[in-house]
């Protein structure tokens, strides 16, 4: 505890008129998680091909102390005819007054399915079944608060504090982040493999590249009422991308990410609620082609704040 109060004092200098504490310790939280991955490619040849995961979702609960969080999540979409992917999806957060920190980790080896192949105005519209798929990205970002007293990102996302009064904040930082993407499009008809480009040897295209970045961003806590808060984060993520990507003849090359947040937080004495969507999306792209891949996620969770002691 002494610790704790320690950096509670150092990172969490917030002007009351503005940001508020909870004066609890504990929340216990019901919460809903759902994913869907997207991909996306633009090739020579004005050939476009869009592929998607089927939904997924989880439910579970969470008990915090302070800054400890433990909780358990069980994936209830395969009840439904959905993907088996509980554990293909991790991410942490750490957030305070000064400064945040997020950590993620995203891996899909199961079915995928191509809506889109063809002319990018014309492209057929299906459900092509696609299993030759394994990507895996990690990373963590760390980004400092310019307007850290009177804004609290974690009064939007994560429920630690209440915000008064409408504000917002700058924030800029350093992210990390491995990309490991394989597609084996072996399978496809042949009609279909025929149009591919030329250099996707065996019908293949692979990324395996580190990135070094700049985060710069601008969130924003709109306050409506007693009760109610709409937060929004925005982030173009900026800088080195080292490593192989099919299709480039240099090592070395620009990478692009962006990410987005919006909330919607319903605050009543102790008790809470939230929506959060997410919408992550990074560009890998040269002059013959481009490869977008996309995140999105949503987070419905409703929750108690209380002491023990």
């Amino acid at each position: 505890m002494d610790v704790y109060r320690w950096g509670d004092k150092f990172f969490n200098g917030y002007d009351s008129l503005y940001v508020s504490r909870t004066y609890t310790n504990f929340n216990v939280r019901l919460k809903s998680d759902s994913w869907i991955d997207l991909y996306n490619f633009d090739l020579p040849d004005d050939l476009h091909i869009l592929m998607r995961s089927e939904p997924a979702t989880s439910a579970g609960f969470s008990l915090s102390y302070l800054a400890l969080t433990v909780g358990y999540d069980m994936n209830i979409s395969r009840y439904f005819g959905g993907p088996n992917r509980l554990r293909k999806r991790f991410n942490f957060g750490f957030n305070c007054s000064l400064l945040a920190f997020d950590y993620y980790n995203i891996h899909n080896d199961g079915d995928v399915y191509v809506t889109r192949f063809g002319d990018e105005r014309n492209s057929e519209r299906m459900r092509l079944p696609f299993k030759g798929i394994n990507t895996h990205t990690q990373g963590f970002d760390v980004y400092l608060f310019f307007n850290q007293k009177r804004y609290s990102m974690s009064a939007a996302f994560n429920f630690g504090r209440y915000q008064l009064r409408s504000q917002g904040s700058f924030f800029a930082g350093i992210s990390y982040f491995h990309n490991s993407y394989n597609f084996d499009f072996s399978s496809l008809p042949p009609e279909m493999r025929d149009r591919l480009p030329e250099e996707w040897n065996n019908y293949a295209y692979h990324v395996n590249s580190d990135n070094y970045c700049f985060k710069l961003g601008y969130a924003y806590n709109w306050v409506l009422g007693r009760h109610w808060l709409i937060g929004i984060s925005e982030s173009p993520v900026l800088g080195l991308q080292k490593g192989l990507v099919t299709g480039n003849s240099r090592p070395n090359s620009m990478a692009l990410s962006n990410r987005l947040a919006i909330s919607f937080v319903w605050n009543n004495k102790r008790w809470f609620a939230g929506l959060i969507g997410r919408a992550d999306q990074g560009l890998i792209y040269n002059k013959k082609q481009a490869f977008v891949n996309s995140d999105l996620s949503f987070n419905a969770c409703v929750g108690y704040r209380f002491n023990l002691w």
